[in-house]
């Protein structure tokens, strides 16, 4: 985790103001929408279900990227979150994730390193970053995303799975399931691809 928070951490680093408003491979999301979202769960989200918290209304409807410094406070919240999980504590027992739904806490820890990581690739491609992922990562992400992809397409988080040549790395079939292409890149201006 603290890996992976760190190459988010990077990668937000790496996000220019100008870029924000740019498309991202999430159809769904621009940079500024993906990237408060990310935020959101991966940093804030990841701590308050370690603490078994539930995320306050005033974070949920924040903007983070109004704030100029917000890669910076980004990373400082990553690592309170990596903290809270350091806490033996945190591994125990169940998550509620509201709505009567409770998961535990080692699969709600997996689920989240998995949108820190995927969602740490869609900013940096579309932002024109490289996303260097761990392969020891990469294999985790991988595993989480095949145990849960139907769960996420049932609830519009994933879309249909791209297909990747045989041979890919464990990260590229992790995104590909995730319906994800590997090599997308973001559009030209003007519209042309």
């Amino acid at each position: 985790m603290a890996g992976a928070a760190e190459l988010a951490a990077r990668t937000a680093r790496g996000v220019r103001r100008e870029q924000l408003d740019d498309a991202t491979p999430c159809a769904k999301f621009d940079v500024r929408t993906l990237v408060n979202h990310w935020v959101l769960y991966t940093s804030h989200g990841l701590e308050h279900r370690a603490r078994r918290e539930p995320l306050p209304p005033a974070l949920t409807e924040r903007d983070f990227t109004a704030d100029p410094q917000w890669a910076h406070a980004y990373a400082d919240q990553l690592e309170r979150a990596v903290a809270a999980w350091a806490d033996p504590r945190a591994w125990h027992g169940e998550v509620d994730l509201g709505g009567g739904t409770a998961m535990p806490a080692e699969a709600v820890f997996s689920m989240v390193l998995k949108e820190l990581v995927v969602h740490g690739w869609d900013v940096a491609r579309a932002t024109g970053q490289d996303f260097p992922c761990p392969s020891s990562t990469a294999t985790t992400v991988l595993a989480v995303v095949e145990e849960y992809a139907p769960v996420y397409r049932e609830y519009d988080g994933f879309a249909d799975p791209v297909g990747v040549p045989g041979g890919a790395s464990a990260f590229d079939r992790a995104l590909g399931l995730s319906g994800r292409d590997p090599g997308w890149t973001p559009p030209r201006a003007g519209g042309v691809a």
